[in-house]
């Protein structure tokens, strides 16, 4: 106590040297400040003086102007005295009037330089006084401002006085009141020293009579008590606690509302992320027009992955959801399945962190384009500052789920202590993502108002703004949610668990929880086949013919079910398929019409021009394409010689006589013929292929469930083995430990038969050397 008290005091001490330090400071400023403001009043008064001789100088320039004002109006009588004399005398005096006239313009010219001086004289005499009123009111404000000043640092400076000596005299008070402290601490001390003292002397009592106990309750125990099942923690972990059905079904039940905002927040944050890509696409720049950045296209293609990292959080949840059923015991360290969800969400998570640069610098170049306003730059920068916030709340989401995720894998990383803190953070975080995506909300409602005012906006870019905001309003609304349930029922989440009311059970290692899990299982089956009656017995060739009856019947059930399946999805390809060739059909006979017209104007025109037979054309193609004629040649031939041509259907030899071709009706009625031919053929080929294969798939499958049958009753009956064989080694081996235990024991029971033995032995000639003693005494009185 007093070395706190010493380090108060000088934390005191040195407060006070630093405001000492800051007075002298604060006085030196005042000193400059007064010395400042002294030598602004010398700088007036020069000021004053030269105002004053300025007016000297004003005053007596007014009077020189007023001299010079008379004297022009004199003159100005004498202009027109001499004016009106050289009126009369105009006729007999021309002469004087020549003298008058350049007398008069003397006058004129001296008048004007007069006139002129004077008004130049005015100027500067307003501009001096001008001048002289603004310097004035300068100074006078900087004296009033100085004054001010000088005021206020006066008033500092005796307030820093007044503080300085009220600190002083309450540091004098305190180290008065510490000195006092400290004499009734060292008594006290001194008082706690004979108690410890005392207390010492009584633990040392206490430990002895306890250690005395300890040692009788021992020999008791180990005496009268054969066996202790709460000896070793580990395998308490193995026994069945008491099964809380109503706990079980409540657990089910809200890890079904927990699935449904998952997927409800799993919906919102895929339409936000696929949105978000549509509109980056579009704006600043449109992706149909023009080449967007290399920023927003590599954010394009981060976003379009987003179903990938979303999608397994309602996987996870659901896997989870699952793993809870009314018979199993819900723990953190039995659920497995959350070590899977905390994975994914991990994942997310990295994905958001990913993404969040990317996104910032895509705000960063729409705050760039040229018609985003000041208003919609303030917008934006306050989504980088709300995205950036939200991407650290999912790491701290992120952090704790991984912590609620540790029991069920290493136990030891988290004490069962410290799990009400990691929910009730839990739900702090819920709550914050709550505001925050509500901020979010709110700024980007105000971003659309102001984009939508803008002169090149598109409808699309509404329509996706739309989207956006909705899908954020979404966002809010199911966070909001997820944060009341997770409030509403944090009390169940940080309620203890059931092993806290089994004595002597520590940390729940998993293997141990899934082992206690399978034991559950085990002694309920056990139960329930005490329960419920034994239904009679069925031969054992019976029930292998029955079984096989069963798998053939359902194979074959099978079977044929796939193979209608299978028969109506080729009668639909080859409806389809027939249109299609029905189509080409009759193009094809469209463009056979067209050829034939031509080949007969061609006849025309070569029957007309040339004498002779006509040269053999080439046929049809294959493909259905407009035949061509390969060969034009005018050549001699017999009347009845063979006209060939040869193609891909076959070969068609015509007799022709000097000018014939080929019938197009006989043509196309073989072309026809062959396809149909051909076309039925192949199917039947099909139809005997797809049966065939049909018949063997459904006898692999078959082959393939009777293997995967009698791997099992394989697997079963090595299993089996490797029990019995456990069993036997078992046995062998507390039988061997029985033996060795029986002779142990019989070895310590002849042991002690011997030492009761010895004893009696002993005692006996005690007994005969008192008996000897006694007789040689009885022998003495009497002689005496």
């Amino acid at each position: 106590m007093a070395a706190d008290l010493q380090a108060k005091y000088q934390k005191l001490a040195q407060e006070y040297s630093k405001l000492r330090a800051q007075n002298q400071v604060l006085k030196k400023a005042v000193v400059d400040e007064q010395g400042q403001g002294t030598s602004l009043k010398e700088e007036l008064k020069m000021k004053d003086q030269s105002v004053r001789k300025l007016q000297q100088e004003m005053d007596s320039l007014t009077f020189r102007n007023q001299q010079l004002a008379k004297r022009v109006e004199l003159l100005q009588e004498e202009l027109v005295t001499t004016e009106a004399k050289g009126k009369k005398n105009k006729k007999n005096a021309d002469p004087p009037s020549q003298m008058n006239q350049q007398r008069q313009s003397v006058f004129d010219e001296d008048l004007q330089n007069k006139i002129e001086e004077n008004e130049r004289l005015h100027k500067q005499v307003q501009e001096a006084q001008e001048k002289h009123r603004q310097i004035e009111t300068e100074l006078r404000e900087r004296l009033v401002v100085l004054e001010r000043d000088t005021m206020q640092h006066h008033a500092v400076v005796d307030g820093l006085k007044q503080k300085y000596m009220d600190t002083i005299e309450k540091l004098q008070n305190d180290k008065a009141n510490l000195e006092v402290k400290s004499h009734s601490l060292e008594r006290e001390a001194k008082e706690c020293r004979l108690r410890t003292e005392e207390c010492q002397q009584q633990l040392r009592n206490i430990h002895t009579d306890l250690s005395s106990r300890l040692d009788q309750s021992t020999s008791i125990i180990q005496e009268k008590v054969p066996f202790n099942d709460t000896r070793f923690a580990e395998y308490n972990t193995l026994d069945v606690p008491v099964h809380d059905r109503r706990h079980q079904l409540k657990a089910r039940d809200l890890n079904g509302q927990a699935l449904a905002f998952v997927r409800d927040l799993v919906g919102a944050l895929l339409n936000l992320h696929t949105y978000t890509e549509q509109r980056i696409q579009i704006y600043p720049i449109d992706s149909a027009t023009d080449t967007i950045s290399p920023l927003n296209q590599k954010f394009s293609e981060y976003l379009h992955e987003n179903a990938s990292y979303v999608r397994p959080l309602e996987e996870g949840m659901l896997h989870l959801f699952e793993s809870i059923t009314e018979e199993t015991v819900t723990t953190l360290e039995t659920t497995v399945k959350l070590k899977p969800f905390s994975d994914v969400f991990t994942s997310y998570t990295c994905f958001l962190r990913k993404i969040l640069p990317y996104q910032l610098k895509s705000l960063e170049e729409e705050c760039e384009y040229s018609l985003c306003t000041a208003n919609l730059r303030a917008r934006n920068v306050d989504l980088q500052s709300d995205m950036q916030k939200m991407t650290a709340i999912f790491e701290k989401l992120q952090v704790y789920i991984s912590l609620l995720a540790l029991p069920s894998t290493k136990p030891e990383m988290l004490l069962q202590a410290n799990y009400n803190v990691v929910f009730t953070q839990l739900a702090a975080c819920l709550h914050s993502l709550h505001d925050i995506m509500k901020d979010i909300s709110k700024h980007y409602s105000q971003k659309i108002s102001l984009e939508q005012e803008l002169p090149t906006v598109t409808q699309k870019l509404k329509n996706t703004n739309d989207c956006i905001l909705s899908s954020v309003v979404a966002l809010s609304n199911v966070t909001g949610k997820i944060g009341t349930f997770f409030s509403n029922n944090l009390d169940f989440f940080t309620a203890p668990s059931v092993y806290g009311f089994r004595v002597g059970m520590g940390v729940i290692d998993p293997l141990a929880a899934e082992c206690m899990l399978e034991n559950k299982k085990k002694a309920a089956a056990y139960i329930k086949s005490l329960k419920k009656s034994c239904p009679g017995s069925v031969p054992y060739e019976e029930a292998l013919a029955n079984r096989r009856t069963i798998l053939s019947s359902t194979e074959s059930r099978e079977g044929l079910l796939q193979q209608v399946q299978q028969s109506q999805e080729k009668i639909a390809k080859l409806e389809q398929e027939k249109e299609h060739w029905m189509l080409e059909a009759q193009l094809a006979k469209i463009k056979l019409e067209k050829e034939n017209q031509r080949l007969i104007d061609l006849e025309s025109q070569f029957k007309t021009t040339l004498t002779g037979p006509m040269p053999a054309v080439g046929f049809i193609q294959e493909n259905g394409a407009i035949p061509k004629i390969e060969e034009l040649q005018l050549v001699e031939r017999d009347s009845k010689e063979p006209v060939k041509s040869t193609s891909l259907i076959g070969m068609l030899t015509t007799s022709t006589t000097n000018n014939e071709i080929p019938d197009a009706e006989s043509r196309e009625q073989l072309i026809k013929n062959h396809y149909m031919m051909r076309v039925a053929e192949l199917t039947s080929q099909l139809q005997i292929a797809d049966s065939k294969s049909v018949h063997f798939y459904a006898e692999c499958r078959a082959l393939v469930k009777r293997l995967a049958l009698a791997e099992k009753s394989r697997e079963t009956l090595s299993e089996e083995i490797k029990v019995a064989n456990q069993n036997i080694v078992r046995l062998q081996d507390e039988l061997t430990t029985t033996k060795r235990s029986y002779e142990d024991q019989l070895s310590m029971m002849s042991d002690h038969l011997c030492s009761m033995n010895e004893t009696l032995s002993k005692q006996r000639e005690e007994i005969d050397s008192l008996r000897m003693g006694s007789k040689g005494n009885a022998k003495k009185n009497r002689g005496r």
